[in-house]
This record gives C-alpha cells, structure tokens and sequence, in this order.
C-alpha cells in the first residue's frame, strides 16, 4: 500500500483522519506544520500529501506547488473549510490532485486516496525507469577521458536541452548512437519515443514508406495503412543514421517535415502534422558532397545547426584500456563468467591497433576475447589477423618470439606439427616453448 503523509496542524483532527486511513490498510505519517511536512518529504518516501490549507506556517495552495516542484510524483489532496472552495481550485491549478472540504472529507476521503495513490505509485514507478534508462542512455554511459571526447560530450550536454536539430559526424564505429540517445534521454522529451533508422538499411522506394509510413494500397502488398517512424517518433526523437545515404528526391520531403512538421504517407493526400525532434548523423563529408549536388545544401543547412564531431578510437589511444575494461565486464555479465584480467601486454596491443572499426570493433574483439579466455586476457586470444606488432619498449627477443609464435599457431589454428615445420624448428622445441610463453590455450 502507498504511505501517506498528513499535514494539519489540528491535532486531534489529524489523528483521526490517520486512523481511518490505517484502517485501509495505508502507512500514515504525520506533520502539524508546512516546514515539518517538508522534513518529512525529504526523509521518507511519501506517495501522497493531504493538507489543510490554512497551516500555522503558510498556506496549503503554496505548499502544493512547492511540494509538485520538489517531488513531481507525488499527488496532493487539499482540505478546504467551508467558504474557501476556492482555494481548493487554486490549489489544483498549482498540481494538487483534488481538494475536500472538511465536514464531509470522512466519508469521501478514501476513494480519492486510492485514485491519488494508484497514479502516485505508477509516476513513482516511472521516475524510476527513468532514472534507469538514463543511467543506462545517458551521457553517464559515454566513456574517455581523452579532451575530444570531453569536448563534445560538453556540446551534446548544452543541446540536450532544447529542440535544435543535431548532426552528428564521425567514422563508423565511434558511437554515433550512443551520442543520439544520450542527447535524447537527457532531453525534455526523455519520457517519449526515441526512435532510430538507418537509411542505408533500406533501398530508395521502401525507405520512403518506413520513414513517411503509407496507405492502403498505396503499392504492391500494401494490405492496410501503416504508420512511419516519422509518426512514431511523435513527441519524442527520430535518429537518422547513415543520412547521407539518403535518395536526393527523399531529402527534399523530409526537408519538409523539418521545416513545417508536416507530411504524406505514401499514396494518401491527406496531410499530417507531427512533433519530432531530428537527430542526424553520417560517416561523409556532406558539405562536400552538397557541394558536389550528391545532396540537397538547403537540407545540410537544416541539418548542421548544430554539429558534434567524434573522434575516431585512433585518435584517442589512452581511453582504450578504459574502454577495454568496460567491455569485459559487460561481456562476463552477458556469458555468466568471472572478469577476467586483462594483461599489460593485452591492452598494448589494443592500443597499437589501428582500430578502422572504432569502438564498435573493439567491443567486438573484446566479446570474442572474454567467450575465449580460461584465465587472463593475454594476445593469444586475439584474432590471427590482428596488428600485434612490438613497440620500442617490447623489442626483446624473447616478447618477439613469442608474438611470432602466436600468429603461426593462430594461421595453423593451433596444429603443432605444421606449426613446428613452418617456423623451421623441431616440435620438441616447440612444445617448450608452448610451456614458457604459456600458449598451451592456442594449441592442439
């Protein structure tokens, strides 16, 4: 059952309204005083207020806005004397969920409490996932602490909090996404859709009808109308990833719905009006290519008003064990396996890598990494085809043997005996030294 806080400085009035209510099986506390109730808010967790509006220390309509304003979810019943309806009416302009007056509040009071619970503990329930979803999307979630991560996590933080249209510019790979839903659930809008579309996913005729939706018998199988992500976006936020692979003839609608909020479903005449905010993003210079007429400039003009560049993984080495470390642990969660430690020898190597995948690849070597590990993460569960190559302080001959014998078992897939032949050594031979470097994983 939901707690109940009253506040009335009638002492033997508020006793009794307590007791009717514990009947019901509510948890009641109680305050005589504005300030005393507010303690209260701040150190119990409170689902609905029922206040006198006359309080020795202000007024119940005052007390009602300041508690909507400090503690949004939870719902305010007024008690109202004979005479002062309209404070009651007050009080529910400030966010008060309804008013009683005193006299005849006995008999109405606990329907009205189990109204005011009920939506108190869903908004409560609510504010929760919230918090969740932004612990989980929001810039919280975006890690380095490499000075161009900073930079542009600091200009996706100041546009979060308006409306303005977003482009997002960066390789494949460097978290484009991640950026759009933390601008997102860091927004206004954060209790609506986020919705996300990648126009490279779609050929030209379709990704219309996804993105505008279409009516019924608007083409070939269109057997009933349905909805596009414009729509369902309604509210919320539509990413539009890979937009510069977008038909030049689909660039000028949606040119449109940015400009008016309005558009067609595909075959329909009848226009419809959304409320969406864009967020954009490429791979490619659309600047240049909007000069070149591969895409519409009046479009990239709408659309870079507000611009944020991600460096690439390259460009920001120092962040990668952190990265790195993130991912092991998300990945020994995801497969019910204890984190394992990743070697110094490890995490060098993944900083010498040229990473053309960014981020995006290195979550994908890690995952193979911790699927493959029986122990510590060391180089020999990187792929063959991975750049382990020694760095000036690895430049002994032992840590180069080592690295070389690695590559071939990875080519021999672990074969001994072919592996012993191409490195021109006897298998005895390589058999210790399976045992010194401790590669006994990577053979068969």
């Amino acid at each position: 059952m939901a707690n109940v806080l009253i506040i009335d400085d009638e002492e033997n009035l508020r006793r009794l309204l307590a007791r009717v209510i514990e009947l019901e099986g509510y948890s009641v506390l109680q305050a005589a005083t504005a300030k005393e109730g507010m303690k209260v808010l701040q150190r119990e967790h409170i689902h609905v207020v029922i206040s006198d509006v006359k309080l020795p220390d202000g007024n119940g309509v005052d007390l009602t806005a300041t508690i909507k304003k400090e503690f949004p979810a939870v719902e305010v019943i007024v008690l109202t004397a004979y005479g002062t309806i309209q404070d009651g009416v007050q009080a529910i302009k400030k966010g008060a969920f309804d008013y009683l007056t005193k006299g005849d509040h006995q008999e109405k009071i606990i329907p009205l409490l189990s109204k005011a619970s009920e939506k108190a503990v869903l908004q409560q329930r609510l504010a929760t996932l919230q918090t969740q979803l932004q612990a989980r999307f929001g810039f919280a979630n975006i890690l380095g602490e490499d000075k161009s991560v900073k930079a542009s996590i600091a200009l996706a933080k100041k546009v979060s909090a308006t409306d303005t249209t977003v482009l997002l510019l960066g390789e494949t790979g460097t978290g484009k996404e991640v950026y759009a839903e933390a601008i997102h659930y860091e927004s206004r809008r954060r209790t609506k859709p986020f919705v996300a579309l990648n126009c490279s996913a779609f050929p030209k005729d379709l990704l219309e009808s996804e993105l505008f939706g279409h009516a019924e018998g608007a083409f070939t199988g269109a057997t009933k109308s349905k909805k596009g992500y414009v729509e369902e976006a309604h509210e919320g936020t539509l990413f539009l990833d890979e937009i510069g692979e977008m038909n030049i003839d689909l660039q000028a609608k949606l040119l449109r719905v940015l400009e008016t909020g309005e558009f067609y479903r595909v075959g329909d005449s009848k226009v419809r009006k959304i409320d969406v905010r864009f967020i954009a993003a490429t791979n490619r210079n659309l600047e240049q290519e909007s000069e070149n007429g591969a895409f519409r400039k009046d479009l990239y003009y709408r659309l870079s008003v507000f611009t944020i560049s991600l460096p690439a993984l390259r460009e920001r080495r120092n962040d990668i064990p952190e990265l790195a470390r993130h991912f092991i642990r998300q990945f020994s969660l995801k497969t019910n396996k204890p984190d394992p430690r990743p070697t110094t020898e490890f995490l060098k190597a993944l900083q010498q890598h040229p990473w053309k995948g960014n981020i995006r690849e290195l979550k994908n070597i890690i995952e193979r990494s911790v699927i493959l590990a029986d122990g510590d993460l060391d180089v020999s569960l990187l792929p063959a085809d991975f750049n382990i190559e020694a760095d000036i302080n690895a430049l002994d001959l032992a840590t180069v043997e080592k690295r070389h014998i690695i590559k071939v078992l990875h080519y021999t897939h672990g074969n001994k005996t072919q592996t012993a032949k191409l490195l021109g050594i006897g298998l005895t031979t390589l058999y210790q030294k399976i045992k010194d470097y401790s590669l006994e994983t990577l053979s068969k």
